[in-house]
């Protein structure tokens, strides 16, 4: 189950579901921002908070723990994710 991962609760695992994202390799697949992208398209908009649990949920660690490059390359990438669209 998703929610076994860290960060994921039974809120994000459910909308992880609707995104047929099912598995913790779907996850891995998908990668953080595209999985924040393909919530965004379902009407269910993420944050950068949420970005970080997807992230820590992959590398398998509380988002507290991810490291500030990382941290601010998905900053990075949720600004020009945002800036496409519009």
């Amino acid at each position: 189950m998703l929610s076994e991962l860290p960060n994921i609760g039974a809120e994000l695992e459910k909308r992880l579901l609707k995104i047929n994202i099912r598995t913790v390799k779907d996850l891995k697949d998908t990668g953080s921002i595209g999985a924040l992208q393909k919530l965004n398209a379902i009407n269910h908009p993420g944050c950068i908070n949420m970005l970080y649990a997807l992230e820590g949920a992959i590398q398998g660690i509380r988002w507290h723990a991810l490291a500030p490059e990382i941290k601010s390359e998905l900053k990075k990438d949720l600004q020009e994710l945002q800036q496409r669209l519009g």
